[in-house]
C-alpha cells in the first residue's frame, strides 16, 4: 500500500509558473524550430538553439549553415539589428535565406555567407503588415494607409486613412477566415486591399487606468442588430499607379471574403455573404477596371453559410479551381470551372476536410488534412482531382500536422498522440518514410502526473461526445475526488483529440497533483463534427450546449471515485458564457464555478459571429431572451467568480459589470477580480497570477 505513495513523493511537482510558463518551452516535448522545405527541391532546414541546420532526403545528418553568432556579425555588416536568437527565416532558393531584424530585410548568401541588405524592402518601424510580393516590392500599412516599397522608391497608395477609414488590414473582425488586408497578384504587378470604412458603427470607450487621470481610448465595436462597417476591394496597379475600387455594389453592409487573384492576374474572385448570412454568391470582377464579371454560383442555408477559404486554381490550369464547402453536411471540396459549372465532388463523407496543403506540381492531386479516420484524429490525405479517390498518407491514431513540398515530392509528418510526445518523419508522397528527424522524450517524465483518458459519452440526441479526463495523481478508485470540468463549448474549436496529454494544459497536471479529476467535453456546436452537429444550436445559444454538458456530469456522477457533490466549471470567452449559463440555468449542479471573460447578454456581442449563430435581435427577441444570462442571476447556487480584462476590446468589460450589478441589485453574492489593461487573455507573466488565482478559488471552495 505504501509503493504508490513513495513513487509520488521521488516525482517532482509542478509549481504554478512551470504549469502555466514553461508548458510551451522547457516542459513542451522537443522539436525542431522553423522547420520548413527549402524553396525548388527537396532540401530542409530548421533552427537548433542557435544554429540554422540544413538537410537533404538522402543525407542522415543534417549540418549546420551558419550560427546566430556568424548571423549577427553579417547583420552587423549591414548595419541591420542583431538578433537574439534566430527567427524569421524565408527560402528564395538553396542559395539563399531571407531574415528581418528591425526594418530591414537582409538576404545571406549561403554558400559565401555574405549579407545582402534588400533596401529597396527598408519598411518603418512603425509598419504594420507587411506583404513581399514575388518581384521585391513590399506592401505596408502605416498610419491606416497603404505603402508599396520597390526599387528603392516608396509610394504611397491610400492618403485618407483614419480611425474610420482603415486600409490594408483585415475586416469583418477576422471572420470568415481572414486574417489579412493585403493580397498581391501571382506576378507581383498589382496589389489587391481592403479598404474598410467605420464612421458609422458604435464607438466603444475602452478605459486606459495607466494614465493619470484615467483616458478613454475609443475602438469601433459593431454590436449585434447595429450598424456594421462597409468594406470595399480596392485594386493597386503598379505599373500606372492608379487605384481602382471593385463594383461590389450593394448593400453596403454585406460581407467581401475569401480574395484570390486569377493566375493571370486580370480577374478576383469574392465569396459575397449578405449580412443575414444565408446566401454566398462566388463572384468575379475584372482587376483591370473593377466591373462586376458574373456570379459562378450561389449557395444558400435556411440557417448559415460561412465561407471560410479563398478558391484554389489548379496548377496549369487556369479555368479550373478547387473550392470547399459543407454543402452535403460535411466540409470537402469540389471541383469548379471558372464558368460556374461544377465538375464533381471530389470528397464525400462523413468527415471534414480541415485544411487544403497544396496539389502535385501537374495538378493531379490535391493534399489536404482531414478527419478520415475519427474526429480526434487528423491525417494527410491525398484525392485524385479526376476520381476523387482518396488515400489516407499517414499511420497510427493521432494528430498528424504536414508541411507539404509539391516541388520535392514530400512532405513533413509532425506526428503526436495521447502517449506520443512527438515524432517528426520525412515521408514521400505515397505515404512511405524517408528518415525520422525526431523522436521526442516525454519532456516531463520527472514530474508526478494523473492519468489522461479519452473516450465518447451519448449525448440526448443518440450522438458520440468526445470526453477527456485527467484523473489525479496517485488515483486510488475507493476513495472521492471532486472533478472540475473545463469547457468551451462554441463554435470552431475542439478540446479533445488525441494529441500529447489529449491536448491537455500543464495546468491540468497542477490540479490534479492538488487531487482533483479535471473532465472535458465536445458538446454539440464545437468544430470538426460536421454541419449538423455544430447548427444544432442555431437561434440557442447555451441550451443544446448545456444539455450535453449536463450528459457529462451525469456520467461523471455515475463513476463511484466521483463526488457528486463537489462538482466545478471553469471556461473563458464563450467557455465563460456557458459556464455562467450552468450556474443559473442549471442551479445546483455545479459547487463552484470560475467564469472568465464570459459573453454574458448576446445583445453586447459583435455583429458577425452572433448574428451567424443567433440571427439578429430583431429576428429572434425569443432566443436573445433566453441566453441572457442577466435574467438568471437570482436563480445562482454555489460559489462563482467572474474575471475579466479591463481593456477587452472581444467580449466587452461591460458584459461583467452587467452582471456585477444585477447580483447587486438581487442581493446576489459573487466574487469578481478584473485584470487591470489586459484585452480578451491574461497573457504573459500575469497568466501566473491568473492562473493561481483560479486554482486558489478550487482549492478553497471545492
Amino acid at each position: 500500500m505504501l509503493a504508490p505513495a513513495m513513487v509520488f513523493a521521488q516525482k517532482k511537482q509542478f509549481t504554478i509558473e512551470e504549469a502555466v510558463m514553461q508548458q510551451r518551452t522547457t516542459l513542451a516535448p522537443k522539436r525542431l524550430a522553423q522547420l520548413q522545405w527549402v524553396k525548388g527541391g527537396s532540401d530542409f532546414s530548421y533552427v537548433d538553439k542557435d544554429k540554422l541546420m540544413y538537410g537533404t532526403i538522402k543525407s542522415k545528418s543534417p549540418v549546420v549553415i551558419i550560427t546566430l553568432s556568424e548571423l549577427n556579425e553579417l547583420l552587423k555588416k549591414v548595419t541591420a539589428d542583431t538578433m537574439s536568437r534566430i527567427m524569421g527565416v524565408s527560402w528564395d532558393n538553396k542559395d539563399f535565406f531571407k531574415v528581418t531584424t528591425g526594418n530591414k530585410i537582409v538576404l545571406v548568401d549561403v554558400n559565401l555567407k555574405k549579407g545582402i541588405v534588400c533596401d529597396s524592402v527598408t519598411i518603418p518601424d512603425q509598419a504594420l503588415v507587411p506583404e513581399l510580393n514575388s518581384s521585391g516590392a513590399i506592401a505596408y500599412v502605416l498610419n491606416d494607409n497603404i505603402f508599396v516599397e520597390r526599387n528603392h522608391q516608396s509610394k504611397q497608395v491610400t492618403i485618407d486613412g483614419s480611425r474610420e477609414l482603415v486600409y490594408g488590414k483585415s475586416v469583418h473582425r477576422e471572420e470568415f477566415g481572414i486574417d489579412k488586408g493585403l493580397f498581391w497578384s501571382r506576378n507581383g504587378n498589382a496589389l489587391a486591399f481592403y479598404r474598410m470604412d467605420q464612421s458609422m458603427v458604435t464607438d466603444y470607450p475602452i478605459v486606459d487606468f495607466s494614465e493619470n487621470p484615467a483616458m478613454d481610448k475609443l475602438i469601433k465595436y459593431p454590436f449585434a442588430g447595429g450598424k456594421s462597417h462597409e468594406v470595399k476591394v480596392g485594386v493597386y496597379d503598379l505599373v500606372t499607379a492608379k487605384v481602382i475600387y471593385l463594383k461590389t455594389g450593394l448593400p453596403k453592409d454585406h460581407y467581401l471574403t475569401n480574395i484570390s487573384w486569377s493566375p493571370d492576374g486580370l480577374s478576383i474572385y469574392l465569396a459575397e455573404l449578405n449580412r443575414d448570412q444565408n446566401e454566398m454568391n462566388l463572384n468575379q470582377y475584372d482587376a483591370i477596371n473593377g466591373d462586376f464579371v458574373k456570379t459562378l454560383f450561389t449557395e444558400k442555408d435556411e440557417k448559415y453559410t460561412e465561407p471560410l477559404h479563398p478558391i484554389e486554381f489548379i496548377p496549369g490550369n487556369a479555368k479550373q479551381f478547387v473550392w470547399q464547402s459543407r454543402r452535403d453536411g460535411w466540409n470537402h471540396l469540389y471541383l469548379y470551372k471558372t464558368d460556374g459549372s461544377l465538375v464533381r465532388q471530389i470528397t464525400k463523407g462523413d468527415w471534414e476536410v480541415i485544411d487544403v496543403a497544396g496539389f502535385d506540381v501537374k495538378g493531379v492531386n490535391i493534399y489536404f488534412t482531414s478527419t478520415i479516420n475519427s474526429g480526434i484524429n487528423r491525417d494527410f490525405c491525398v484525392a485524385k482531382v479526376s476520381t476523387g479517390k482518396v488515400k489516407r498518407l499517414t499511420s497510427g491514431d493521432g494528430v498528424h500536422t504536414c508541411v507539404f513540398n509539391a516541388e520535392g515530392g514530400y512532405f513533413i509528418d509532425n506526428f503526436s498522440s495521447l502517449n506520443t510526445p512527438r515524432i517528426i518523419k520525412l515521408m514521400d508522397l505515397d505515404g512511405k518514410e524517408s528518415q525520422t528527424l525526431l523522436t521526442a522524450e516525454n519532456p516531463i517524465k520527472e514530474y508526478a502526473t494523473g492519468i489522461t483518458k479519452m473516450f465518447s459519452i451519448k449525448s440526448k440526441l443518440g450522438e458520440d461526445l468526445y470526453c477527456r479526463m485527467v484523473l489525479p495523481v496517485d488515483f486510488d478508485s475507493t476513495k472521492k475526488y471532486p472533478v472540475i470540468v473545463y469547457l468551451y463549448g462554441g463554435p470552431h474549436v475542439q478540446l479533445v483529440t488525441n494529441t500529447w496529454l489529449a491536448g491537455g494544459d500543464l495546468w491540468y497536471q497542477y490540479m490534479a497533483e492538488k487531487g482533483f479529476i479535471i473532465f472535458s467535453l465536445d458538446n454539440h456546436g464545437s468544430g470538426n463534427r460536421g454541419k449538423a452537429f455544430e447548427q444544432a444550436t442555431f437561434r440557442q445559444l447555451g441550451t443544446v450546449e448545456m444539455q450535453d454538458q449536463l450528459s457529462g456530469v451525469d456520467y461523471l456522477k455515475s463513476l463511484t471515485y466521483v463526488d457528486a457533490n463537489r462538482i466545478g466549471v471553469h471556461g473563458w470567452s464563450f467557455g465563460g458564457f456557458m459556464t455562467t449559463s450552468l450556474m443559473t440555468r442549471s442551479p445546483g449542479v455545479f459547487k463552484v464555478a470560475v467564469a472568465g471573460g464570459p459573453v454574458i447578454d448576446w445583445n453586447y456581442y459583435e455583429v458577425m459571429y452572433t448574428e451567424r449563430y443567433m440571427d439578429s435581435p430583431d429576428q429572434n427577441p425569443e432566443g436573445y431572451k433566453k441566453a441572457n444570462l442577466l435574467n438568471y442571476v437570482d436563480q445562482l447556487k454555489g460559489k462563482l467568480m467572474l474575471i475579466h480584462g479591463t481593456s477587452d476590446d472581444v467580449v466587452v468589460w461591460q458584459h461583467s459589470l452587467m452582471y456585477l450589478k444585477q447580483a447587486v441589485s438581487k442581493n446576489v453574492m459573487l466574487d469578481y477580480f478584473v485584470y487591470p489593461g489586459h484585452l480578451h487573455n491574461v497573457l504573459g507573466k500575469d497568466r501566473v497570477h491568473l492562473m493561481g488565482k483560479i486554482s486558489q478559488y478550487f482549492l478553497e471552495n471545492l
